[in-house]
């Protein structure tokens, strides 16, 4: 077991993942790409950023796409209960010694921005314009008809430290990856809102995105969206799947956008809200932890992953053999 027990009762309630904002360097590309193709509904447009939400989603936007001359992740997200969880992150990062700083977003009252304790750029919020339901207007639905934004997937030099400063902030672990040989995390699943994750971490070069996921109704959606991707110029997209995860138990289907970006569609996981839930261990060296059944991933799967603004990449500190498809 990880040494770390959770925190049932952190200093500050975080809710929930709730965006992701990427840089792209084609806007006009990208709209198509999520829109057009993967059916988020876009709710604003300004000259260089547009907002996406999905099908369930209240709040203006669940990505940002904002126009860059870089391919990179700009910030995620995180939604906490009210405005005094705010100013007691802000007061637990300074205490880390981190720098804090409170910037602008769109629809947003008030964002407070830190770097977790590798780098990467961490957004948190309490207020967000809410727009009209559109989970029961058929008609918009469209492509995987994405329901709602799922979680995220972060490359790590160190995936017991990441797993430790999350658990510390409130995130609790649901699975975990082994090496038995050296007793480190090869990869940790934790969650704020009572699914299987929220955030995830995976040994390699890091910071690093390795993807960001949508919750998907059922997997004839996923069947679908591959009709659809291997009918409309999309095929060289698809990079892994589909198939069923180990961990997790995810039907999945890995796609990427057209600057590289890495996504997920993703359904079939389990609650995981019961306080006393047992973590679940896997060995590294059990290939259904990655792949139940389905092609092994390819060698990009583990190699390549999208830049966060501002993060320094290192190698990781555990080195590891991943089982790679032919």
């Amino acid at each position: 077991m990880p040494k770390f027990s959770p925190v049932l009762y952190p200093e500050f309630n975080i809710i929930r993942l709730s965006y992701v904002d990427l840089e792209v360097t084609d806007l006009s590309a990208s709209e198509k790409f999520y829109s057009d193709l993967l059916g988020l509904v876009v709710t604003e447009r300004t000259e260089n950023q547009i907002f996406l939400r999905c099908m369930e989603e209240r709040e203006h936007h669940s990505v940002i796409l904002t126009k860059g001359s870089t391919a990179q992740c700009r910030g995620i997200g995180f939604k906490v209960y009210d405005d005094q969880d705010l100013a007691r992150i802000e007061s637990y990062f300074q205490n880390l010694a981190q720098e804090v700083s409170w910037i602008e977003r769109t629809s947003i009252r008030k964002v407070l921005k830190v770097r977790d304790n590798l780098g990467m750029p961490l957004e948190f919020y309490s207020k967000m314009d809410l727009l009209p339901t559109i989970h029961q207007q058929y008609k918009l639905y469209k492509g995987a008809k994405p329901l709602r934004i799922d979680h995220v997937n972060m490359f790590s030099t160190d995936v017991d430290a990441s797993a430790t400063f999350y658990n510390d902030l409130g995130f609790r672990l649901t699975e975990y990856t082994e090496d038995e040989e050296s007793g480190r995390m090869w990869a940790a699943w934790l969650h704020r809102k009572g699914t299987v994750h929220d955030v995830a971490f995976t040994n390699g070069r890091g910071p690093r995105l390795h993807h960001m996921a949508f919750f998907l109704m059922n997997p004839l959606n996923i069947i679908d969206i591959l009709d659809i991707m291997s009918t409309s110029g999309y095929l060289e997209n698809i990079e892994r799947g589909p198939g069923r995860h180990g961990i997790s138990n995810a039907f999945f289907l890995y796609i990427r956008d057209p600057d590289g970006h890495r996504i997920e569609l993703y359904c079939c996981d389990y609650q995981t809200l019961d306080p006393d839930h047992e973590p679940i261990k896997w060995d590294l060296k059990d290939p259904t932890r990655q792949t139940l059944w389905g092609q092994p991933a390819p060698r990009s799967w583990f190699e390549e992953g999208s830049l966060f603004e501002g993060a320094e990449v290192c190698e990781p500190l555990h080195a590891g053999t991943p089982i790679i498809a032919p």
